[in-house]
């Protein structure tokens, strides 16, 4: 006789992860833990494992799982287990494709860094050498990564091009590493931590919007892309995605640098681009819906509509920011209101009831790049993924933060 197994029994069976209660959509967001069940359903989907067959955007996706299920299994210490042990298997899929530094600095874009942060942590046990060989290749890779002439790296293969997208992977993992696995000499740590600040510094420098405090996608430092301005380089268009990259590695850098002391001057300049910049995200969120924009500053236009992975990492932005004292006191509770509200929108409007138990996450956008027009066309005019784990653990990370305020 032919059993039927769905795909939430089969991860419950292979990881431990709970399976996921079957539930509706009328089901009240705040008393269901939708942070553990969209983790169950990404790790029932198999995904962020790398397998070598997933383009350049692969090691992403694994690393930001990685992310996800860290910041769960620390929320939930109690049922942790199957979280952990799945970032065990993340981490090691993806050793055989960025243990090498040389390779890894140009067959992947800066966003290979969003693994380093797991791999150092299990690097620590013992019989895990493969970890720490893997995060010291990642490392290493940042220095052999192309550079402009003002010392910006390339988030990839296109020349003198620098994004926001690669700033999440790389600003936590920079820090992190400088600060735990570097050898105990001011000088390497000051002049790694000060490269670290220089990224952030330069897409602010050339992508800020000074009538809207936005930032936008990216910028060409030669000037010569269709798209760029004619002064700064930067190109056009406020991509909800990139920006929302940006907030969360001010946000989770900032959040390294605490827990491993590191001196004031290297804080203070994140600390005040994450507090000029979150209230100006603030005032462009949707006051009908709740969520943001795909194009942030075009709000109602044509083709534009609210997109799902942004509105999950500005949520989490305002929400974790607010909790770790990031934001004024005086802003904190307009924040919290604002990605409250948009958390809410979210699990209303994007997240899916599957027949197998499992949770889907809708409305997520497809990578958008600026080798393009970058033209207001191009961004409205990318195709949505279902299930994209761009977005559903953004999602994760974002409900984690609301459910704190039960």
């Amino acid at each position: 006789m032919r059993v039927t197994i769905s795909v939430a029994t089969l991860a419950a069976a292979l990881f431990g992860v709970p399976v996921a209660a079957t539930g509706d959509a009328g089901t009240d967001t705040y008393t269901v833990i939708y942070s553990q069940r969209m983790a169950s359903s990404i790790i029932a989907r198999g995904q962020g494992i790398m397998t070598g067959k997933g383009g350049s955007s692969e090691a992403l996706q694994a690393g930001f799982v990685q992310k996800a299920l860290t910041a769960l299994s620390l929320r939930y210490p109690d049922s942790a287990a199957p979280y952990k042990r799945y970032i065990q298997q993340s981490a090691s899929s993806t050793v055989p494709f960025l243990s090498n530094a040389s390779l890894d600095a140009l067959t992947y874009p800066l966003d290979r860094l969003s693994n380093g942060n797991a791999l150092l942590a299990l690097s620590s046990a013992k019989g895990t050498s493969d970890y720490g060989a893997t995060a010291d290749a990642l490392r290493k890779s940042i220095d052999l990564n192309l550079r402009t002439a003002q010392g910006g790296l390339w988030y990839f293969v296109y020349p003198f091009w620098s994004y926001l997208d690669g700033m999440y992977s790389l600003g936590p993992f920079y820090a992190e590493y400088t600060l735990t696995r570097t050898p105990s000499d001011s000088k390497v740590t000051s002049a790694a931590l000060n490269d670290m600040l220089a990224q952030f510094d330069l897409l602010w420098q050339h992508n800020r919007n000074a009538s809207t405090g936005l930032l936008t996608h990216g910028y060409d430092a030669t000037i010569t892309a269709v798209w760029a301005n004619l002064k700064t380089g930067a190109s056009p268009y406020v991509w909800g995605r990139s920006l929302g990259w940006y907030t969360m590695a001010l946000l989770d850098t900032l959040e390294v640098l605490d827990k491993e002391k590191a001196p004031s001057q290297f804080r203070t300049p994140l600390l005040e681009k994450f507090q000029s910049l979150m209230p100006a995200v603030a005032r462009v969120v949707d006051p009908k819906t709740g969520g943001w924009w795909q194009i942030v500053d075009q709000p109602g236009r044509a083709g534009n509509y609210i997109e799902s992975s942004a509105t999950a990492m500005f949520s989490y932005s305002l929400l974790k920011g607010a909790r770790l004292g990031y934001l004024p006191k005086n802003a904190a509770p307009t924040a919290i209101k604002i990605a409250t509200r948009a958390q809410k929108y979210l699990t209303d409007t994007f997240v899916v009831h599957e027949a197998d138990g499992t949770l889907g996450y809708n409305g997520t956008v497809a990578v958008c790049s600026l080798n393009s027009t970058a033209s207001y066309e191009y961004y409205v005019g990318q195709p949505l993924l279902y299930n994209s784990v761009l977005g559903s653990a953004a999602y994760v990370l974002a409900s984690i933060e609301a459910e704190r305020l039960r």
